[in-house]
């Protein structure tokens, strides 16, 4: 009777033991971010604590703390968030969640100075741009940049010209002065992506107009935005017309001609694993990089940010740069672009936002603008892709990635479309489309200024 009163206690005990550890496992297979959601819990109290206390010290490693702490939760809240998620929602929390709570005085001075010491004094962002451009342009496959680039190029410059047209004309049309339309609602729509494009704008744009690059930022942000969440929407439509419509669709396929020139080997990723030595070849290519820029700077007077650009598509194109350090910039913009974007966005929302300032650049026919230029580039790549021998419904969805918020908006556009198949010539069209939109506007400013 003993024996069996034991057994059954022991059983039980096992049972109860069992219990909490699936609890206990269940909890941990919730991330926020990259962390387990209990661990989280406890790492964002202390720094939630010290912060009431007014404790966070004043350097990079409570610049850190207080970014990663809010972007990780407000990235992961947005890509939970019904049909949200689909339209960049991660990047908007992090964004305007930060900037309310700033509208609204419930950050206090002590956090406000930890992010600005990172992200202003220590130039943090300066460091994510470089790593994110150089990383995502000596990261492509070089197959892709070449072949996509000379059956996209067509549609691809057609439509920007065309989208800036109509963009800048309409918004004259509605009462703007033609030159705030053209360089601070229209470009910013086909920038390609806040990380990309519209960062390093504005640098460009500061330099060249003296105006502060957070200014800029806060005035440039809502176009690629209200953008991105147009582009998404008129991806839905197209692909509902292929379903309609199949003569103007290639069901996923660009070209008219055979599957094998689908370019479908370019898209397979690098499975390698990681190298930490390559990252650390790949940071200091990025900061080699920036500052070539700058140093071309100094003698052209054309703002370095972009000069980066140009210089890393010219070695990506010429082929000169190393496999293997091709690989660790590769493998830096992964670990950048997936654990500090949306943090970054969080520090963007304390201190470049100011929330007031957006909403006082919002109307209606700045809404009327932004959907102008998305819905001018969607028909241009459309009717232009008949004459080059692809198949429009495609066409048309990898223009509307033009208009998308860069790697985010690419995949949120495909996939809404279900072709992401797709995504190599999307590449090339936020990324080469994006960074010539940059180049070509900062210089135009440049001879207006």
């Amino acid at each position: 009777m003993e024996k069996n009163i034991q057994k059954t206690s022991v059983n039980l005990a096992v049972q109860t033991d069992e219990k909490e550890r699936t609890f206990l496992e269940k909890w941990m297979a919730v991330k926020v971010g990259s962390v387990p959601l209990p661990v989280y819990v406890v790492l964002s109290a202390v720094i939630f604590v010290t912060a009431l206390a007014q404790q966070l010290p004043i350097n990079m490693l409570g610049g850190f703390a207080v970014i990663l702490t809010l972007g990780s939760l407000l990235g992961t809240i947005g890509s939970r968030i019904p049909f949200v998620k689909h339209f960049g929602g991660p990047a908007i929390l992090s964004l305007l969640v930060p900037s309310i709570l700033v509208f609204f005085n419930l950050v206090n001075q002590n956090v406000l100075d930890s992010a600005n010491i990172l992200m202003k004094e220590a130039n943090f962002l300066y460091f994510y741009i470089a790593c994110l451009v150089c990383g995502s342009i000596l990261g492509m496959n070089r197959k892709i940049l070449v072949q996509g680039l000379m059956r996209m190029i067509v549609p691809m410059l057609i439509g920007m010209i065309f989208a800036m047209g109509v963009g800048t004309l309409v918004g004259v049309l509605v009462g703007f002065d033609w030159q705030h339309t053209l360089f601070y609602i229209v470009t910013p729509v086909l920038a390609g992506g806040i990380g990309e494009g519209i960062l390093p704008l504005s640098l460009g744009y500061s330099a060249i107009t003296g105006v502060g690059s957070e200014q800029l930022v806060a005035q440039l942000i809502p176009a690629t935005i209200i953008g991105n969440f147009f582009a998404i929407m008129c991806s839905a439509f197209l692909s509902r017309l292929g379903e309609k419509r199949p003569e103007f669709s290639g069901q996923g396929q660009l070209i008219k001609v055979g599957k094998t020139d689908d370019m479908a080997d370019a898209i397979k990723e690098d499975n390698a694993p990681i190298d930490i030595k390559l990252m650390g070849a790949g940071v200091l290519t990025a900061c080699t990089l920036f500052i070539a820029g700058g140093l071309l700077q100094h003698f052209t007077g054309f703002p370095g940010p972009v000069l980066m650009i140009v210089l890393a598509a010219l070695l990506k194109y010429l082929n000169v740069v190393p496999k293997e350090t091709q690989r660790g910039s590769k493998q830096l913009y992964k670990f950048i672009s997936g654990n500090f974007t949306f943090p970054l966005m969080a520090g963007l929302g304390l201190l470049y936002i100011p929330l007031k300032d957006v909403i006082g650049t919002l109307s209606w026919q700045y809404f009327i603008v932004v959907i102008s230029v998305v819905f001018t580039i969607i028909v241009t790549g459309f009717i232009v892709s008949r004459f080059m021998n692809m198949n429009p419904v495609e066409a048309a969805i990898i223009s509307a990635c033009q208009s998308g918020m860069g790697g985010t908006g690419d995949v949120a556009i495909l996939s809404t479309a279900d072709r992401m198949n797709l995504m190599p010539f999307a590449q090339v069209a936020t990324r080469l489309g994006g960074a010539l939109t940059v180049i070509t506007m900062t210089g135009i400013l440049r001879m207006l200024f």
